[in-house]
């Protein structure tokens, strides 16, 4: 599917969320210039080629009382990173799992997972939990917990609204 400036200017209002009205593919595609029905069908046709692959809310945690969060980071042997990966990523506890390349010397690791929680302690169990399930207990990792949040947001694809409309 090719993604006319329509298309692009539709993924860039979705990136703000869906506006909490009684019509909010109305209300979107009112600031764009589409109608309601065109919105949905849009919608629908990216995600039956697969440019979007699903549809969902990001949830605030931090407004639901998870105030721990920590980004996990592991050493994992080159040939091992993708199915562990894989299985990390499968763990319900982990809400975002990806490889890096390594920066050595002073950064060894290549794998990294967020994990949410209400507590240091809960996060730690967690982490704990995911070593001794998985057996990753031969290998260096870091626990970075976040000490102060400026920013969340979904993702950001497309061109900027103001770029969009030029």
């Amino acid at each position: 599917m090719e993604l006319s400036d329509l298309d692009l200017a539709l993924i860039a209002a979705l990136a703000d969320g869906l506006p909490l009205v009684s019509h909010p593919y109305r209300a979107l595609g009112a600031g764009i210039g589409l109608g309601e029905d065109e919105v949905i069908g849009r919608i629908a046709a990216m995600r039956d080629s697969g440019i979007i692959r699903r549809f969902g809310i990001i949830v605030r945690h931090h407004e639901l009382g998870f105030r721990a969060n920590a980004m996990s980071v592991w050493d994992i042997p080159d040939e091992m990173v993708s199915d562990l990966g894989r299985r990390l990523g499968d763990s319900p506890e982990v809400t975002l799992c990806y490889r890096r390349p390594r920066r050595l010397p002073d950064w060894p690791y290549n794998l990294f997972c967020m994990i949410h929680g209400r507590d240091r302690e809960s996060v730690e169990a967690l982490i704990a939990g995911l070593v001794q399930r998985l057996g990753l207990g031969s290998y260096a990792h870091a626990v970075l917990f976040s000490t102060r949040r400026f920013k969340q947001t979904g993702a950001r694809y497309g061109r900027p609204a103001k770029l969009a409309a030029e």
